[in-house]
């Protein structure tokens, strides 16, 4: 399933330019759906400052939420890659920063993800281990693990996540993320499975992966909740 290549089209919405895959099974797991807007019948004024709107004041929707605003409270045109828009797009005040603090998952925790991190993996109560490389898949639907043996989870069948750690850091901070315990449906099957991960030489890195997992893991969960 994983290797079946992700086709992209360009589509045009009332909110602006899209890149999606062709196929809606293989959006990613991080992305959300296009609002509904509300109706310009239904927000005769500004849904943050009451405003009313005439031929001077124009309506503006918020392309992450749909509500109606006026100019000056949706000015701002931010990055969205959560719902594919290939431009930045209007967005009112608390939605413009929502997205901005999102926009460092993008650039930042997701290219950690990408590039992995060696953990000791242990499947279900087994007591044999084995050191794998873990790393997020390109179109951001799997968790491939890669040692002498292969196998990938599916986000969307992951139904619950935790991080482990292992006491303060250095210096009396906050605790470092040493490894992650994971349930999952494999796919074909409607029982859950075990994954626990433990951090292995590279602990830096581990800690750094496990961490951008851990943000990963609150996109996961919005997108299903929405």
């Amino acid at each position: 399933m994983s290797s079946v290549p992700d086709g992209k089209k360009l589509v045009r919405s009332p909110s602006g330019l899209r890149m999606v895959p062709e196929n809606g099974a293989f959006n990613s797991p991080f992305s959300l759906d296009e609002p509904q807007w509300v109706p310009d019948k239904e927000c005769p004024r500004c849904m943050q400052c009451d405003t009313k709107f005439d031929f001077i004041r124009r309506k503006h929707h918020c392309r992450r939420c749909g509500r109606c605003f006026c100019d000056k409270c949706c000015s701002k045109k931010v990055a969205l890659p959560r719902m594919c828009f290939v431009d930045p797009v209007r967005q009112c005040a608390e939605c413009s920063l929502v997205s901005q603090r999102e926009m460092e998952f993008y650039d930042k925790q997701l290219k950690v993800l990408l590039g992995g991190g060696t953990f000791v993996v242990t499947l279900g109560t087994s007591e044999k281990s084995e050191t794998m490389t873990c790393r997020l898949s390109n179109n951001h639907r799997y968790l491939f693990l890669d040692g002498e043996s292969h196998f990938e989870v599916e986000l969307s069948r992951i139904s619950s996540m935790q991080i482990l750690t292992d006491g303060t850091s250095p210096g009396g901070g906050t605790s470092r993320a040493s490894g992650m315990l994971l349930h999952y449906k494999p796919m074909g099957s409607q029982d859950a499975q075990q994954l626990r991960m433990e951090a292995a030489d590279d602990k830096k890195v581990a800690s750094l992966w496990l961490a951008a997992m851990h943000k990963a893991a609150k996109l996961l969960y919005e997108a299903r909740d929405q």
